[in-house]
């Protein structure tokens, strides 16, 4: 294909070509680029394989329809969901505050001193039934006593505990 016939066919075909790109993309500037894109590979195509293309704005048309699948692929593939700075902001931060590490750090320790000063039994009994989710049954058959007694023990370590945490 000579240069004469190929700005024949850019002469002719252009403006039709970029309104339909555009059309299809809703956007100008990416059109006019495709468009150009198509020309180009038209005259590539020519050129490489020393064949004329028979039928021109056919083969246009044909490229530019793909380049513009090709294009949006391309661009659904980089996309990303941007959130407005606001939106961000109001997201809550579940992070607890520095001051309420503190506090919870200060209960935990307060509740380990509680459970040191029960005795041995209760404390057996409360570790189990309040720390490792023992049932009453599971907790009085480990320590091979029966339910009551763990229930009378757990309600005295109990008391215990929630008086030592109770803010004074």
């Amino acid at each position: 294909m000579t240069g004469k016939t190929l700005k024949g066919l850019f002469l002719a075909h252009r403006r039709e070509l970029q309104a339909y790109l555009t059309h299809k993309l809703k956007d100008a500037e990416i059109a006019a680029d495709l468009t150009q894109e198509a020309f180009l590979r038209f005259a590539e195509q020519n050129s490489a394989s020393g064949v004329n293309v028979a039928h021109g704005r056919s083969y246009l048309y044909r490229t530019a329809h793909n380049l513009a699948i090709d294009h949006v692929r391309q661009k659904a593939r980089q996309k990303t969901d941007a959130s407005a700075h606001d939106e961000m902001a109001a997201i809550a931060d579940d992070k607890p505050t520095q001051e309420e590490q503190t506090d919870a750090r200060q209960k935990l320790e307060l509740l380990q001193a509680a459970v040191v000063e029960l005795p041995e039994r209760t404390r057996q009994i409360f570790v189990l039934n309040r720390i490792e989710g023992l049932s009453y049954t599971e907790t009085a058959e480990r320590l091979g006593i029966s339910e009551s007694s763990v229930q009378k023990h757990l309600a005295k370590a109990l008391l215990h505990v929630t008086q030592r945490l109770r803010p004074q």
